[in-house]
């Protein structure tokens, strides 16, 4: 990645946080729990391109942070700028992106938080959808704590941008964990059942209406996460 200019990297990021906190009532949950160093994988719902510039900047001023983004956001001029000076890392998705995995590790390696949405596709209705098992892998191998943080009534942002009105954003977040398989051999069947535990405690953190997919929380389990 090429080296970041500090002011630009300043003024984009505290313009987007201040026009989102403008446009947004942003309401936080457990945000102070977040911690403040540290390798992280912070993972969330993926309703929409809100999330990106309002986590991001609401993570602020924590200088250590990246994400993993769809390759196809760099065909965007805005989002190209955007992303390159937030050292946003471009994925491929639906093949088994190498590079995007090392990437990925070398941040962790050097203390970063990494946000990631499990679930790769964007839900048009806010509700979850069915989690890929791909961050299991870059968790087992990282072996760095995971925050899980759930969002909703973004997906609501354009069309009350329309109407001239504030949306109501709440951002929550949950309890620390990490990935524990007892040393046994992770085949596909397991990585997508630790992805589904994960997102198992995002659906808790959510409203009923938001569920989706693991709407039936009697159905959560936590064989394979272990919470400080």
């Amino acid at each position: 990645m090429s080296p970041v200019n500090p002011l630009a990297h300043w003024v984009i990021t505290y313009g987007c946080k201040l026009g989102l906190e403008m446009l947004c009532d942003i309401q936080k949950e457990n945000w102070e729990s977040i911690p403040r160093q540290g390798p992280l994988i912070a993972y969330t719902n993926h309703s929409g391109m809100l999330e990106a510039p309002l986590l991001y900047t609401q993570l602020q001023p924590r200088p250590q942070l990246t994400a993993l983004a769809k390759v196809e956001s760099w065909d965007n001029w805005f989002l190209n700028y955007v992303f390159s000076l937030w050292q946003i890392i471009p994925i491929r998705r639906g093949e088994a992106d190498m590079t995007a995995l090392r990437s990925s590790l070398e941040k962790l390696a050097q203390g970063y938080i990494l946000g990631i949405s499990p679930e790769g596709t964007r839900s048009k209705d806010g509700k979850l959808l069915r989690a890929h098992g791909g961050i299991t892998l870059l968790a087992l191998k990282a072996n760095a704590p995971l925050l899980p943080i759930a969002h909703w009534g973004g997906e609501h942002f354009g069309s009350n941008v329309k109407r001239l009105r504030r949306s109501q954003v709440h951002l929550r977040v949950g309890r620390p964990f990490r990935l524990d398989t007892g040393g046994a051999r992770v085949n596909q069947d397991m990585r997508q059942q630790i992805a589904d535990e994960m997102m198992y405690q995002i659906a808790a953190m959510l409203p009923e209406e938001y569920r989706g997919e693991y709407s039936d929380l009697e159905n959560a389990s936590a064989h394979f996460l272990r919470f400080a």
